[in-house]
Protein backbone atom coordinates (compact mmCIF):
# COMPACT_ATOMS: atom_id res chain seq x y z
CA UNK A 1 0.00 0.00 0.00
CA UNK A 2 2.66 2.59 0.93
CA UNK A 3 4.66 1.80 -2.79
CA UNK A 4 1.41 2.76 -4.23
CA UNK A 5 0.79 5.82 -1.94
CA UNK A 6 4.20 6.90 -3.16
CA UNK A 7 3.06 6.29 -6.54
CA UNK A 8 0.07 8.11 -6.60
CA UNK A 9 2.04 11.12 -5.79
CA UNK A 10 5.15 11.02 -8.55
CA UNK A 11 2.63 9.85 -11.05
CA UNK A 12 3.19 10.74 -14.13
CA UNK A 13 -0.11 12.25 -15.40
CA UNK A 14 0.52 15.80 -16.02
CA UNK A 15 2.01 15.80 -19.14
CA UNK A 16 -1.46 15.79 -21.04
CA UNK A 17 -4.16 15.23 -18.10
CA UNK A 18 -5.78 18.08 -16.89
CA UNK A 19 -6.01 19.39 -12.84
CA UNK A 20 -10.01 19.14 -13.08
CA UNK A 21 -12.28 21.30 -11.21
CA UNK A 22 -14.07 20.38 -8.28
CA UNK A 23 -17.12 22.19 -8.64
CA UNK A 24 -20.26 22.75 -5.83
CA UNK A 25 -23.92 22.00 -7.29
CA UNK A 26 -25.95 24.33 -5.76
CA UNK A 27 -29.10 23.29 -6.98
CA UNK A 28 -29.10 19.25 -5.75
CA UNK A 29 -27.17 20.34 -2.68
CA UNK A 30 -30.23 22.71 -1.67
CA UNK A 31 -32.62 19.97 -2.88
CA UNK A 32 -30.59 17.26 -0.65
CA UNK A 33 -29.67 19.56 2.05
CA UNK A 34 -26.10 18.40 1.30
CA UNK A 35 -22.81 19.84 0.17
CA UNK A 36 -22.35 17.78 -3.05
CA UNK A 37 -19.29 18.55 -4.91
CA UNK A 38 -18.30 16.48 -8.48
CA UNK A 39 -15.25 16.52 -9.75
CA UNK A 40 -15.27 17.75 -13.74
CA UNK A 41 -12.97 14.63 -15.24
CA UNK A 42 -15.56 15.59 -18.46
CA UNK A 43 -13.23 18.36 -19.13
CA UNK A 44 -10.01 16.48 -19.53
CA UNK A 45 -8.99 16.39 -23.27
CA UNK A 46 -10.30 12.97 -23.98
CA UNK A 47 -13.29 13.78 -21.56
CA UNK A 48 -12.85 11.03 -19.29
CA UNK A 49 -10.36 10.49 -16.45
CA UNK A 50 -8.48 7.18 -18.43
CA UNK A 51 -6.01 9.43 -19.24
CA UNK A 52 -4.40 9.73 -16.45
CA UNK A 53 -3.66 6.22 -15.86
CA UNK A 54 -3.19 5.06 -19.23
CA UNK A 55 -0.51 7.98 -19.53
CA UNK A 56 1.27 6.78 -16.40
CA UNK A 57 1.35 3.39 -17.41
CA UNK A 58 2.57 4.12 -20.72
CA UNK A 59 5.12 6.13 -19.89
CA UNK A 60 7.04 3.62 -17.66
CA UNK A 61 7.76 1.30 -20.08
CA UNK A 62 11.13 0.90 -21.71
CA UNK A 63 12.57 1.51 -24.60
CA UNK A 64 12.01 -1.76 -26.26
CA UNK A 65 8.55 -1.81 -24.91
CA UNK A 66 7.85 1.67 -26.38
CA UNK A 67 9.30 0.02 -30.23
CA UNK A 68 6.94 -2.36 -30.14
CA UNK A 69 4.11 -0.23 -29.24
CA UNK A 70 0.74 -1.33 -27.12
CA UNK A 71 -2.34 -2.64 -27.11
CA UNK A 72 -5.63 -2.17 -25.08
CA UNK A 73 -9.20 -3.59 -25.05
CA UNK A 74 -11.48 -0.47 -23.53
CA UNK A 75 -15.73 0.14 -23.93
CA UNK A 76 -14.36 3.47 -25.17
CA UNK A 77 -12.77 6.32 -22.74
CA UNK A 78 -9.47 3.83 -21.60
CA UNK A 79 -8.82 2.95 -25.50
CA UNK A 80 -9.01 7.38 -26.06
CA UNK A 81 -6.88 7.67 -23.18
CA UNK A 82 -4.07 5.54 -24.59
CA UNK A 83 -4.54 6.48 -28.09
CA UNK A 84 -3.70 10.33 -27.01
CA UNK A 85 -0.74 8.66 -24.58
CA UNK A 86 0.38 6.68 -27.72
CA UNK A 87 0.24 10.23 -29.96
CA UNK A 88 1.84 12.15 -26.89
CA UNK A 89 4.52 9.56 -26.66
CA UNK A 90 4.95 9.03 -30.60
CA UNK A 91 4.10 4.90 -29.88
CA UNK A 92 1.99 2.81 -31.93
CA UNK A 93 -1.23 1.90 -30.76
CA UNK A 94 -3.80 -1.14 -31.38
CA UNK A 95 -7.48 -0.28 -29.49
CA UNK A 96 -9.65 -3.39 -29.70
CA UNK A 97 -13.24 -2.72 -28.30
CA UNK A 98 -16.36 -3.99 -28.55
CA UNK A 99 -18.76 -3.70 -31.52
CA UNK A 100 -21.37 -2.37 -28.97
CA UNK A 101 -18.65 1.13 -28.55
CA UNK A 102 -20.65 4.34 -29.32
CA UNK A 103 -19.05 5.74 -32.77
CA UNK A 104 -17.56 9.10 -30.87
CA UNK A 105 -15.43 6.41 -29.05
CA UNK A 106 -14.28 4.59 -32.57
CA UNK A 107 -13.89 8.29 -34.38
CA UNK A 108 -12.14 9.72 -31.50
CA UNK A 109 -9.51 7.18 -30.85
CA UNK A 110 -9.15 6.92 -35.10
CA UNK A 111 -8.15 10.78 -35.27
CA UNK A 112 -5.43 10.24 -32.76
CA UNK A 113 -3.96 7.87 -34.80
CA UNK A 114 -4.99 4.81 -33.25
CA UNK A 115 -5.69 1.08 -35.28
CA UNK A 116 -9.43 0.20 -33.86
CA UNK A 117 -10.31 -3.36 -34.34
CA UNK A 118 -13.77 -4.04 -33.05
CA UNK A 119 -14.67 -7.53 -32.06
CA UNK A 120 -17.33 -9.04 -29.72
CA UNK A 121 -20.49 -8.05 -28.01
CA UNK A 122 -18.90 -7.28 -24.76
CA UNK A 123 -15.68 -5.72 -23.14
CA UNK A 124 -14.63 -9.27 -21.91
CA UNK A 125 -15.14 -10.99 -25.57
CA UNK A 126 -12.90 -7.62 -26.72
CA UNK A 127 -10.40 -8.73 -23.95
CA UNK A 128 -9.84 -12.29 -24.98
CA UNK A 129 -9.14 -10.93 -28.60
CA UNK A 130 -6.92 -8.56 -27.08
CA UNK A 131 -4.97 -10.52 -25.22
CA UNK A 132 -4.59 -12.98 -27.84
CA UNK A 133 -3.30 -10.56 -30.45
CA UNK A 134 -1.19 -8.77 -28.19
CA UNK A 135 0.79 -12.39 -27.57
CA UNK A 136 1.02 -12.47 -31.06
CA UNK A 137 2.71 -9.42 -31.89
CA UNK A 138 4.57 -9.00 -28.82
CA UNK A 139 3.02 -5.59 -27.90
CA UNK A 140 2.99 -4.41 -24.46
CA UNK A 141 -1.07 -5.04 -23.35
CA UNK A 142 -2.20 -1.59 -21.37
CA UNK A 143 -4.90 -3.12 -18.55
CA UNK A 144 -7.61 -0.92 -18.41
CA UNK A 145 -8.07 -1.65 -14.64
CA UNK A 146 -5.79 -4.29 -13.29
CA UNK A 147 -2.31 -2.85 -13.58
CA UNK A 148 -0.63 -0.66 -10.25
CA UNK A 149 0.56 2.07 -12.85
CA UNK A 150 -2.99 2.74 -14.18
CA UNK A 151 -4.60 2.42 -10.55
CA UNK A 152 -2.28 5.01 -9.31
CA UNK A 153 -3.06 7.01 -12.16
CA UNK A 154 -6.53 7.37 -11.10
CA UNK A 155 -5.07 7.68 -7.50
CA UNK A 156 -4.65 11.30 -8.29
CA UNK A 157 -7.90 12.06 -8.82
CA UNK A 158 -8.04 11.74 -5.05
CA UNK A 159 -5.44 13.38 -4.22
CA UNK A 160 -6.89 16.25 -6.26
CA UNK A 161 -10.08 16.04 -4.59
CA UNK A 162 -8.72 16.11 -1.17
CA UNK A 163 -6.99 18.78 -1.88
CA UNK A 164 -9.48 21.21 -3.26
CA UNK A 165 -12.09 20.15 -0.58
CA UNK A 166 -10.20 18.60 2.73
CA UNK A 167 -14.01 18.46 4.23
CA UNK A 168 -15.54 15.56 2.24
CA UNK A 169 -17.25 13.49 4.88
CA UNK A 170 -17.87 10.60 1.78
CA UNK A 171 -16.66 10.28 -1.56
CA UNK A 172 -19.35 8.59 -4.58
CA UNK A 173 -17.01 7.04 -7.09
CA UNK A 174 -18.39 4.94 -10.29
CA UNK A 175 -16.99 1.57 -10.56
CA UNK A 176 -16.53 -0.68 -13.54
CA UNK A 177 -13.29 -2.63 -13.67
CA UNK A 178 -12.39 -1.11 -10.21
CA UNK A 179 -9.51 1.18 -11.29
CA UNK A 180 -10.81 4.10 -10.29
CA UNK A 181 -12.08 3.32 -7.05
CA UNK A 182 -8.85 1.71 -5.77
CA UNK A 183 -6.50 4.48 -7.04
CA UNK A 184 -9.09 7.42 -5.26
CA UNK A 185 -10.09 5.38 -2.02
CA UNK A 186 -6.18 4.19 -1.60
CA UNK A 187 -5.08 7.69 -1.32
CA UNK A 188 -8.02 9.24 0.34
CA UNK A 189 -7.94 6.30 3.21
CA UNK A 190 -4.32 7.34 3.57
CA UNK A 191 -5.11 11.23 4.11
CA UNK A 192 -8.49 11.01 5.43
CA UNK A 193 -9.35 8.02 6.93
CA UNK A 194 -12.54 9.19 8.15
CA UNK A 195 -13.98 9.83 4.62
CA UNK A 196 -16.33 7.22 3.50
CA UNK A 197 -15.48 5.59 -0.03
CA UNK A 198 -18.69 4.19 -1.76
CA UNK A 199 -18.75 2.64 -4.93
CA UNK A 200 -21.57 2.72 -7.40
CA UNK A 201 -22.71 0.60 -10.00
CA UNK A 202 -25.68 0.57 -12.40
CA UNK A 203 -27.97 -2.83 -11.10
CA UNK A 204 -27.30 -4.27 -14.25
CA UNK A 205 -23.33 -4.74 -13.91
CA UNK A 206 -22.89 -5.18 -10.29
CA UNK A 207 -19.71 -6.74 -10.79
CA UNK A 208 -18.17 -5.34 -7.49
CA UNK A 209 -21.24 -5.72 -4.98
CA UNK A 210 -21.32 -9.60 -6.02
CA UNK A 211 -17.81 -9.92 -5.68
CA UNK A 212 -17.46 -8.07 -1.88
CA UNK A 213 -20.85 -10.04 -0.70
CA UNK A 214 -18.89 -13.21 -1.93
CA UNK A 215 -15.67 -12.53 -0.57
CA UNK A 216 -14.70 -14.16 -4.43
CA UNK A 217 -14.23 -12.03 -7.46
CA UNK A 218 -17.62 -13.25 -9.28
CA UNK A 219 -18.16 -13.41 -13.07
CA UNK A 220 -21.46 -12.11 -14.24
CA UNK A 221 -23.76 -14.32 -17.05
CA UNK A 222 -24.42 -10.97 -18.93
CA UNK A 223 -24.04 -6.84 -18.30
CA UNK A 224 -26.03 -4.06 -18.88
CA UNK A 225 -24.76 -2.07 -22.04
CA UNK A 226 -26.85 1.42 -20.95
CA UNK A 227 -24.01 2.45 -18.72
CA UNK A 228 -20.90 0.73 -21.52
CA UNK A 229 -18.48 2.70 -19.46
CA UNK A 230 -18.56 0.26 -16.75
CA UNK A 231 -20.12 -3.06 -18.32
CA UNK A 232 -17.91 -5.15 -16.56
CA UNK A 233 -18.62 -8.66 -16.07
CA UNK A 234 -16.10 -9.34 -13.36
CA UNK A 235 -14.07 -6.78 -11.38
CA UNK A 236 -9.98 -6.41 -11.52
CA UNK A 237 -7.96 -8.67 -9.12
CA UNK A 238 -6.09 -5.76 -7.66
CA UNK A 239 -8.90 -3.47 -7.32
CA UNK A 240 -10.91 -5.87 -5.28
CA UNK A 241 -7.98 -6.67 -3.03
CA UNK A 242 -8.02 -2.98 -2.57
CA UNK A 243 -11.56 -2.52 -2.27
CA UNK A 244 -12.19 -5.49 0.65
CA UNK A 245 -9.74 -3.42 2.57
CA UNK A 246 -10.64 0.46 2.23
CA UNK A 247 -14.63 0.53 -0.14
CA UNK A 248 -16.93 1.39 2.83
CA UNK A 249 -19.87 0.75 0.67
CA UNK A 250 -21.25 -0.24 -2.95
CA UNK A 251 -24.45 1.13 -3.89
CA UNK A 252 -26.44 -0.02 -7.49
CA UNK A 253 -28.55 2.47 -9.55
CA UNK A 254 -31.49 1.69 -12.19
CA UNK A 255 -31.13 2.87 -15.36
CA UNK A 256 -34.22 5.66 -14.63
CA UNK A 257 -31.86 6.92 -11.92
CA UNK A 258 -29.18 7.31 -13.79
CA UNK A 259 -30.90 9.53 -16.19
CA UNK A 260 -32.15 11.06 -13.56
CA UNK A 261 -28.67 11.99 -12.43
CA UNK A 262 -27.88 13.27 -15.65
CA UNK A 263 -30.19 15.63 -15.97
CA UNK A 264 -28.83 16.76 -11.97
CA UNK A 265 -25.70 17.35 -13.29
CA UNK A 266 -26.89 19.10 -16.25
CA UNK A 267 -29.09 21.54 -14.37
CA UNK A 268 -26.11 22.22 -12.03
CA UNK A 269 -23.17 22.80 -14.04
CA UNK A 270 -24.71 22.50 -17.88
CA UNK A 271 -22.55 19.33 -18.66
CA UNK A 272 -23.76 16.55 -20.96
CA UNK A 273 -22.37 13.45 -18.90
CA UNK A 274 -22.07 9.80 -20.49
CA UNK A 275 -24.52 7.45 -18.24
CA UNK A 276 -21.22 6.01 -16.38
CA UNK A 277 -20.14 9.53 -15.25
CA UNK A 278 -23.52 10.26 -13.62
CA UNK A 279 -23.00 7.22 -11.42
CA UNK A 280 -21.92 9.48 -8.49
CA UNK A 281 -24.98 11.34 -8.00
CA UNK A 282 -27.15 8.74 -8.96
CA UNK A 283 -25.72 7.09 -5.93
CA UNK A 284 -25.48 9.85 -3.57
CA UNK A 285 -28.96 10.32 -3.99
CA UNK A 286 -30.22 6.85 -3.83
CA UNK A 287 -28.04 6.51 -0.44
CA UNK A 288 -29.52 9.78 1.25
CA UNK A 289 -32.76 8.62 0.72
CA UNK A 290 -32.23 5.06 1.89
CA UNK A 291 -30.49 7.08 5.18
CA UNK A 292 -32.10 9.56 6.29
CA UNK A 293 -30.10 9.34 9.54
CA UNK A 294 -27.01 9.84 7.46
CA UNK A 295 -24.87 13.11 9.04
CA UNK A 296 -22.61 13.73 5.68
CA UNK A 297 -22.00 17.67 5.37
CA UNK A 298 -19.39 17.47 2.34
CA UNK A 299 -20.11 14.54 -0.11
CA UNK A 300 -17.86 14.62 -3.01
CA UNK A 301 -18.67 12.22 -6.76
CA UNK A 302 -16.57 11.87 -9.90
CA UNK A 303 -18.40 12.57 -13.06
CA UNK A 304 -15.50 9.92 -14.69
CA UNK A 305 -16.47 11.11 -18.05
CA UNK A 306 -18.86 12.50 -20.76
CA UNK A 307 -18.81 10.34 -24.01
CA UNK A 308 -21.96 9.85 -25.19
CA UNK A 309 -23.84 9.56 -28.70
CA UNK A 310 -25.82 12.30 -29.30
CA UNK A 311 -28.76 10.55 -30.41
CA UNK A 312 -29.04 8.66 -26.98
CA UNK A 313 -30.20 11.83 -25.54
CA UNK A 314 -34.07 11.83 -26.27
CA UNK A 315 -33.93 8.30 -24.75
CA UNK A 316 -32.26 9.33 -21.69
CA UNK A 317 -35.02 12.46 -21.43
CA UNK A 318 -37.80 10.18 -21.75
CA UNK A 319 -36.33 8.07 -18.92
CA UNK A 320 -35.87 10.83 -16.89
CA UNK A 321 -38.74 11.73 -15.38
CA UNK A 322 -39.25 8.27 -14.15
CA UNK A 323 -36.02 7.73 -12.66
CA UNK A 324 -37.37 11.27 -10.47
CA UNK A 325 -40.39 9.61 -9.38
CA UNK A 326 -42.00 12.19 -11.44
CA UNK A 327 -44.02 10.38 -13.63
CA UNK A 328 -46.41 7.57 -13.68
CA UNK A 329 -47.61 4.91 -16.39
CA UNK A 330 -51.21 3.38 -16.12
CA UNK A 331 -52.97 1.35 -18.03
CA UNK A 332 -56.20 2.13 -17.26
CA UNK A 333 -60.13 -0.01 -18.52
CA UNK A 334 -62.66 2.03 -19.04
CA UNK A 335 -66.24 0.93 -20.52
CA UNK A 336 -67.18 1.63 -23.83
CA UNK A 337 -70.37 3.81 -23.37
CA UNK A 338 -71.54 7.31 -23.25
CA UNK A 339 -69.64 9.42 -21.22
CA UNK A 340 -67.02 6.92 -19.61
CA UNK A 341 -64.16 8.20 -21.45
CA UNK A 342 -64.86 11.94 -20.75
CA UNK A 343 -64.67 10.95 -16.67
CA UNK A 344 -61.81 9.11 -17.13
CA UNK A 345 -60.29 12.88 -18.08
CA UNK A 346 -62.15 13.93 -15.53
CA UNK A 347 -60.27 12.16 -13.00
CA UNK A 348 -56.90 12.26 -14.38
CA UNK A 349 -58.33 16.11 -13.74
CA UNK A 350 -55.71 18.63 -14.81
CA UNK A 351 -52.20 17.09 -14.38
CA UNK A 352 -49.76 16.99 -17.19
CA UNK A 353 -50.07 14.40 -19.46
CA UNK A 354 -46.79 12.83 -20.80
CA UNK A 355 -48.55 10.04 -23.05
CA UNK A 356 -51.80 8.73 -23.98
CA UNK A 357 -52.52 6.02 -26.25
CA UNK A 358 -56.01 4.61 -26.80
CA UNK A 359 -57.37 1.93 -29.64
CA UNK A 360 -60.66 0.94 -29.73
CA UNK A 361 -60.82 -2.76 -29.87
CA UNK A 362 -64.35 -3.71 -28.55
CA UNK A 363 -68.09 -2.86 -28.01
CA UNK A 364 -67.47 -3.25 -24.28
CA UNK A 365 -64.46 -2.12 -22.87
CA UNK A 366 -61.21 0.22 -23.84
CA UNK A 367 -57.37 0.14 -22.12
CA UNK A 368 -55.84 3.43 -22.02
CA UNK A 369 -51.99 4.01 -21.53
CA UNK A 370 -51.24 7.06 -20.08
CA UNK A 371 -48.40 8.52 -18.38
CA UNK A 372 -48.84 11.32 -16.19
CA UNK A 373 -46.59 14.09 -14.19
CA UNK A 374 -46.39 13.90 -10.72
CA UNK A 375 -45.87 17.03 -9.12
CA UNK A 376 -45.08 14.83 -5.58
CA UNK A 377 -43.85 11.75 -6.59
CA UNK A 378 -45.39 8.10 -5.44
CA UNK A 379 -47.42 9.25 -3.30
CA UNK A 380 -49.15 11.68 -5.50
CA UNK A 381 -49.30 8.13 -8.43
CA UNK A 382 -51.14 6.60 -5.36
CA UNK A 383 -53.89 9.40 -4.95
CA UNK A 384 -54.38 8.72 -8.63
CA UNK A 385 -54.45 5.12 -8.81
CA UNK A 386 -56.64 5.39 -5.75
CA UNK A 387 -59.01 7.91 -7.69
CA UNK A 388 -59.74 5.86 -10.37
CA UNK A 389 -60.23 2.54 -8.83
CA UNK A 390 -63.08 4.50 -7.20
CA UNK A 391 -64.46 5.38 -10.13
CA UNK A 392 -64.77 2.06 -11.17
CA UNK A 393 -61.64 1.82 -13.24
CA UNK A 394 -59.29 -0.82 -13.28
CA UNK A 395 -55.62 0.29 -13.11
CA UNK A 396 -52.31 -1.27 -13.76
CA UNK A 397 -49.46 0.45 -12.80
CA UNK A 398 -46.53 0.31 -15.14
CA UNK A 399 -44.06 2.35 -14.10
CA UNK A 400 -41.56 -0.04 -12.91
CA UNK A 401 -42.22 -2.27 -15.92
CA UNK A 402 -39.55 -2.54 -18.24
CA UNK A 403 -41.02 -4.02 -21.38
CA UNK A 404 -43.95 -1.27 -21.14
CA UNK A 405 -41.07 1.73 -20.75
CA UNK A 406 -39.02 0.22 -23.49
CA UNK A 407 -41.46 -0.85 -26.13
CA UNK A 408 -45.21 -0.81 -25.27
CA UNK A 409 -45.54 2.78 -24.97
CA UNK A 410 -44.13 3.04 -28.46
CA UNK A 411 -46.23 0.43 -30.35
CA UNK A 412 -50.02 0.82 -28.65
CA UNK A 413 -52.19 0.82 -31.25
CA UNK A 414 -53.07 -1.53 -34.13
CA UNK A 415 -55.29 -2.38 -37.02
CA UNK A 416 -59.10 -1.01 -36.50
CA UNK A 417 -61.52 -3.59 -35.99
CA UNK A 418 -64.14 -4.51 -38.80
CA UNK A 419 -66.77 -3.15 -36.95
CA UNK A 420 -65.64 0.48 -37.72
CA UNK A 421 -66.52 0.92 -41.01
CA UNK A 422 -65.98 5.03 -41.48
CA UNK A 423 -62.91 5.89 -39.35
CA UNK A 424 -61.42 9.24 -40.14
CA UNK A 425 -57.60 10.05 -39.07
CA UNK A 426 -56.47 13.42 -37.79
CA UNK A 427 -53.19 14.53 -36.79
CA UNK A 428 -53.85 18.14 -34.26
CA UNK A 429 -51.47 20.20 -33.39
CA UNK A 430 -51.87 22.57 -30.57
CA UNK A 431 -49.44 25.16 -28.26
CA UNK A 432 -48.20 23.55 -25.51
CA UNK A 433 -49.19 24.78 -21.90
CA UNK A 434 -50.48 23.93 -18.69
CA UNK A 435 -53.54 21.45 -18.63
CA UNK A 436 -53.02 21.70 -22.71
CA UNK A 437 -54.60 17.81 -23.05
CA UNK A 438 -57.18 18.54 -20.58
CA UNK A 439 -58.40 21.14 -22.55
CA UNK A 440 -58.45 19.50 -25.62
CA UNK A 441 -60.00 15.98 -24.27
CA UNK A 442 -62.70 17.99 -22.93
CA UNK A 443 -62.96 19.93 -26.31
CA UNK A 444 -63.61 16.69 -27.99
CA UNK A 445 -66.12 15.67 -26.22
CA UNK A 446 -68.10 15.06 -29.54
CA UNK A 447 -70.91 12.63 -29.93
CA UNK A 448 -69.20 10.71 -32.26
CA UNK A 449 -67.07 7.15 -31.86
CA UNK A 450 -63.17 7.92 -30.70
CA UNK A 451 -61.77 4.89 -32.36
CA UNK A 452 -58.26 6.11 -31.62
CA UNK A 453 -56.26 8.54 -29.59
CA UNK A 454 -52.55 8.72 -29.56
CA UNK A 455 -50.86 11.65 -27.63
CA UNK A 456 -46.98 11.89 -26.19
CA UNK A 457 -44.90 15.33 -24.90
CA UNK A 458 -41.81 15.14 -23.24
CA UNK A 459 -40.76 18.45 -23.47
CA UNK A 460 -42.11 19.90 -26.61
CA UNK A 461 -43.76 23.61 -26.93
CA UNK A 462 -46.62 21.37 -29.26
CA UNK A 463 -48.68 18.90 -28.02
CA UNK A 464 -49.47 16.37 -30.82
CA UNK A 465 -52.33 14.24 -31.26
CA UNK A 466 -53.35 11.90 -33.36
CA UNK A 467 -57.48 10.59 -33.21
CA UNK A 468 -59.29 8.56 -35.26
CA UNK A 469 -62.77 9.04 -35.48
CA UNK A 470 -66.03 7.34 -36.83
CA UNK A 471 -67.79 9.00 -39.25
CA UNK A 472 -70.98 7.15 -40.93
CA UNK A 473 -71.83 9.08 -44.45
CA UNK A 474 -74.97 10.25 -42.33
CA UNK A 475 -72.56 12.02 -39.78
CA UNK A 476 -70.62 14.01 -42.12
CA UNK A 477 -72.22 17.40 -41.69
CA UNK A 478 -71.49 17.35 -37.58
CA UNK A 479 -68.42 16.35 -38.34
CA UNK A 480 -67.57 18.95 -41.02
CA UNK A 481 -69.60 21.53 -38.07
CA UNK A 482 -66.83 19.85 -35.56
CA UNK A 483 -63.65 20.79 -37.64
CA UNK A 484 -64.46 23.87 -38.14
CA UNK A 485 -65.08 24.76 -34.22
CA UNK A 486 -61.75 22.86 -33.36
CA UNK A 487 -59.91 25.78 -32.96
CA UNK A 488 -56.47 23.79 -33.84
CA UNK A 489 -54.28 23.03 -36.65
CA UNK A 490 -55.14 19.89 -37.75
CA UNK A 491 -54.09 17.54 -41.22
CA UNK A 492 -56.38 14.59 -41.98
CA UNK A 493 -54.39 11.57 -42.78
CA UNK A 494 -57.45 8.76 -43.71
CA UNK A 495 -55.48 8.74 -46.87
CA UNK A 496 -51.80 8.89 -45.88
CA UNK A 497 -50.01 4.66 -46.87
CA UNK A 498 -48.30 4.58 -42.81
CA UNK A 499 -52.39 4.59 -41.32
CA UNK A 500 -53.42 2.02 -44.25
CA UNK A 501 -50.53 -0.64 -43.01
CA UNK A 502 -50.16 -0.36 -39.63
CA UNK A 503 -53.28 1.74 -37.96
Amino acid sequence: MDNLIRNILTARVYDVAERTALDFMPRLSKHLNTNIWIKREDTQPVFSFKIRGAYNCIYQLNTEARRKGVICVSAGNHAQGVALSGQALGIDTTIVMPITAPALKVQACQARGANVVLYGDNFDDASEYALRLAGESGKTFIHPFNDWDVIAGQGTIGKEMIEQQPDLDAVFVPVGGGGLIAGVASYIKFIAPHCKVIGVEPIESASMKEALLKNERIKLKQVGTFADGTAVKQIGENPFEIAKALVDDIICVTTDEICAAMKDIFEDTRAITEPSGALGVAGIKKYLAENPECKFKNIGNVLSGANINFDRLQYVAERTELGEGKEALLAVTILEEPGSFLNFVNVIGQRHITEFNYRYSSDRQAIVYVGIHLQHGKTEKEEVIKALESHKLAVTDLSDNELAKLHIRHMVGGKKPRTIKHERLLRIIFPQQPNALFKFLTTLNIQLNITLFHYRNHGSDYGRALVGINVPPENEEFFQEFLSKLGYDYIEETDNPAYELFL
